[in-house]
C-alpha cells in the first residue's frame, strides 16, 4: 500500500483508532518520536504540531508496533488495518 499524506489519509488513521481500545489526541509535548503512548491507560498523545505528514507517519508507526483488536472494527477499516501492517514506510 502506498501512503498518502492528505487530509483524507489521516482521516482514515483516525477512525482506525475510533474503533480500537486505544484513545487518540492530540496535544503539545517534548516526544522525541512525536508520540508518547500510555499503555496502561490505553491513550495515544500525538504531537499536535506536526504536519499531516508527521502525524501519518506518527499513526502508521503505531499501527505497526501495537496489536490492536480487530475484532471490534468494520469490515473496511479492517482491510485497510491489516494493509497498513504490512506496509513498510519509505524514510
Amino acid at each position: 500500500m502506498q501512503i498518502k499524506y492528505t487530509n483524507s489519509f489521516l482521516n482514515k488513521l483516525e477512525d482506525v483508532f475510533s474503533e480500537s481500545d486505544y484513545i487518540l489526541r492530540y496535544e503539545k509535548g517534548n516526544f522525541k518520536s512525536g508520540y508518547c503512548v500510555l499503555k496502561d491507560q490505553k491513550i495515544v498523545i500525538i504531537n499536535k504540531f506536526f504536519d499531516t505528514e508527521g502525524k501519518i507517519n506518527c499513526l502508521v508507526d503505531l499501527v505497526k508496533n501495537l496489536d490492536l483488536d480487530v475484532k471490534a472494527f468494520s469490515d473496511k477499516n479492517r482491510s485497510f488495518y491489516l494493509e497498513l501492517k504490512q506496509t513498510q514506510l519509505a524514510l
